[in-house]
């Protein structure tokens, strides 16, 4: 059984309120998602985030097919970090831990994505040439989005 990981660091020139206030709130997910995925939260982003959260979501993340995607909000502190774990989605483990600290000048945002692709052996083949490259384009795409929402961090 293979896990890998993934790991983004980005920096924004926001005060920790701002950071939090955008990136807990599930609604802003369609916003940083690319337009092609078909992002479209079905229910549980009413209510601010909160430990226990499900959200339901649809989402086309490759070759055109509509997947259901469930996620839980298992942990959350506020205005430090929070994790989304899949319930029920595309990969047969989604473990994705989102941390925020102020720094001089604005905040930095770390990712841990922990996954496991379905299908076995299979999976693992199709990882590298499908996967993987295309988790990368999702969060290239959030890192500009995010640029151009907030400006660029510019070091001291």
């Amino acid at each position: 059984m293979q896990i890998y990981t993934l790991h983004k660091k980005q920096n924004l020139p926001i005060t920790l309120q701002e950071a939090w206030d955008f990136l807990s709130s599930p609604k802003n997910l369609k916003t940083i998602t690319p337009d092609y995925m078909g992002f479209h939260i079905l229910s549980g982003a009413d209510k601010p985030m909160f430990a226990g959260q499900i959200i339901q979501y649809m989402v086309t993340p490759v070759l055109g097919i509509k997947t259901k995607w469930v996620t839980e909000i298992t942990h959350a502190v506020d205005k430090h970090y929070f994790v989304d774990e899949q319930r029920f989605g595309p990969y047969a483990l989604w473990h994705h831990k989102h941390f925020i600290k102020e720094i001089d000048g604005g905040v930095e945002m770390e990712d841990i994505i922990d996954y496991k692709v379905p299908f076995g052996i299979l999976g693992q083949l199709v990882h590298p040439i499908l996967v993987k490259p295309k988790l990368e384009e999702i969060f290239n795409y959030r890192t500009k989005k995010l640029e151009a929402l907030f400006g660029v961090y510019k070091t001291k």
